[in-house]
């Protein structure tokens, strides 16, 4: 990450070069009247070396300037904008090199037409102060960028989960359950409570805290015992990987770091590749690509066969398919619903390989109803009512995005919430559907399969025989609105220029 020094040193920087491109000196001209070596001038504008007292006032005098204006942190109007992002959240706390970017590179690119980027980067910063980012928003967005840059697999955790296999001993296609996980956390001197949290009025929502003080990890007793072995795998996870920089409760209070937000990711995939063997899950999609038909029931018994949740098995799930089978348009949704139904809320998406067509939207809109995330949560919430259930339950439907060409085959569980059974959430995996994804999948041919016309909000939906439409399509309307006064004007203006061409 960026400091407040690296600021100063690129804002400086900025200016020398903006100044001597103004000029039309070269570093070696600009070499020659002040003093200074070529390489140190490229490194003063790179942003890695900052000048003592004494060259800034050779490095003013050689430029036309003084020295207050060189070492402020504004800049004129031309370099305001590439200013402004220097010093913004935006550069400071969004990983670059994490992608492989260069912040000095960046900016001699940003600074060698600054007239042809002042609009995009002051458009930037209004976008994020209008719409109040913080750094968790950067964080989490960097994050998902960072899964798709590598399609979702990371070889070098994969790899620890099997040298930690190896040296406990561990069978490849044993069901960790929580007491050999505990054992295991006894090893690395880690001790598990299971009294205090309960106890704790105020802290029974949390499920797990580390206490690195006294090496305890604290449990609620209200998990499950898939979410407990998760827990567990995960603290395994941020020993053996030795992670330092860490949240310690399940769910990170506050974002405020992206290497902490980074090795939360890399304990939880290493916890779920722990429960759910690679070679194993291989195996399990060869003998899914032989059905002829969706057996929802047999997807199901996979959650038992690793004693995971369905969120867990369907992150594998994304993990997997791009590695092995190639299989990597796809996208991961969880939704959350109330007790209402009248409201659904994405509370996670992950795209790879493209921004697919089912995408969050923080208009206040709402989610197509047909889609196999809500529609499983509404069905759950009916079999509550007549049976008592909890779930998990399964759906599966091809879904065909109504205005483009693009379909998806789509797998989805929803269940009742944790404390609060009267609400409810999903979890999807949805594959683009082409020839690739159906010669594996033969089952997706099943003339059985459901098969639904979808959009992504009802606001925006133009499907005119939609029965579970929950609000009229009025953005769709207004568009149209706005196109047929394109439309007349244009025919407005020609008719004019025939008019005047007759005369």
């Amino acid at each position: 990450m960026r400091t407040d020094i690296d600021t100063v040193k690129l804002t400086f920087g900025l200016k020398i070069h903006q100044l001597r491109q103004d000029q039309e000196l070269s570093y070696q001209q600009l070499s020659k009247k002040t003093g200074l070596a070529v390489s140190y001038l490229h490194n003063i504008e790179k942003g890695k070396k900052y000048p003592k007292a004494d060259k800034i006032i050779l490095l003013a005098k050689a430029l036309k300037t003084d020295y207050n204006y060189l070492v402020s942190l504004e800049g004129d109007k031309r370099l305001k904008p590439i200013i402004d992002l220097i010093h913004s959240d935006f550069l400071k706390i969004f990983p670059l090199e994490l992608f492989g970017i260069n912040t000095p590179k960046l900016m001699e690119l940003l600074s060698a037409a600054p007239g042809r980027t002042n609009a995009f980067i002051s458009t930037v910063i209004k976008i994020v102060r209008n719409y109040q980012l913080q750094g968790e928003d950067f964080y989490k967005a960097a994050l998902r960028s960072y899964q798709d840059l590598h399609d979702n697999y990371f070889a070098e955790l994969e790899q620890a989960v099997v040298k930690f296999k190896q040296k406990h001993q561990l069978a490849q296609n044993a069901a960790l359950h929580p007491e050999v996980l505990e054992r295991l956390l006894n090893y690395y001197e880690i001790a598990v409570d299971r009294n205090y949290l309960p106890q704790q009025i105020s802290l029974r929502e949390i499920r797990s805290f580390y206490s690195p003080s006294n090496r305890t990890l604290y449990l609620n007793t209200s998990l499950s015992n898939a979410q407990e072995s998760w827990l567990l795998g995960k603290e395994l996870g941020f020993q053996f990987l030795d992670i330092k920089e860490r949240p310690y409760e399940t769910r990170m209070a506050e974002v405020d770091s992206f290497d902490k937000l980074l090795n939360n990711f890399k304990a939880s995939y290493f916890s779920v590749a722990l429960l759910i063997d690679e070679r194993e899950m291989v195996a399990d999609i060869e003998e899914m690509a032989r059905w002829e038909n969706w057996d929802g029931e047999a997807f199901l018994g996979l959650l038992d066969k690793y004693n995971v949740t369905s969120e867990m098995l369907i992150q594998r799930l994304a993990n997997i398919l791009p590695q092995h089978f190639d299989i990597k348009d796809l996208f991961f949704l969880r939704f959350f619903g109330g007790a209402d139904l009248q409201k659904f809320e994405m509370t996670k998406e992950m795209h790879l390989s493209q921004l697919h067509n089912p995408h969050a939207n923080q208009l206040d809109e709402h989610y197509c109803r047909r889609w196999i995330s809500i529609n499983l949560i509404r069905k759950l919430k009916a079999m509550q009512g007549l049976e008592n259930t909890e779930g998990p339950i399964i759906g599966a439907q091809i879904s065909r995005y109504w205005g483009t060409p693009n379909s998806y085959f789509c797998i989805a569980f929803a269940k009742s919430g944790h404390n609060a059974p009267e609400n409810s959430s999903s979890i999807t995996i949805g594959l683009l559907v082409d020839d690739k994804l159906r010669r594996l999948f033969r089952f997706l041919d099943d003339p059985r399969m459901p098969v639904k016309n979808v959009h992504t909000t009802c606001e925006r939906c133009g499907i005119s025989d939609c029965g579970a439409r929950a609000v009229p399509p009025t953005v769709l309307q207004h568009t149209r609105i706005k196109q047929e006064i394109k439309n007349e004007l244009e025919a407005l203006e020609r008719s004019n220029k025939e008019a005047v061409k007759d005369q």
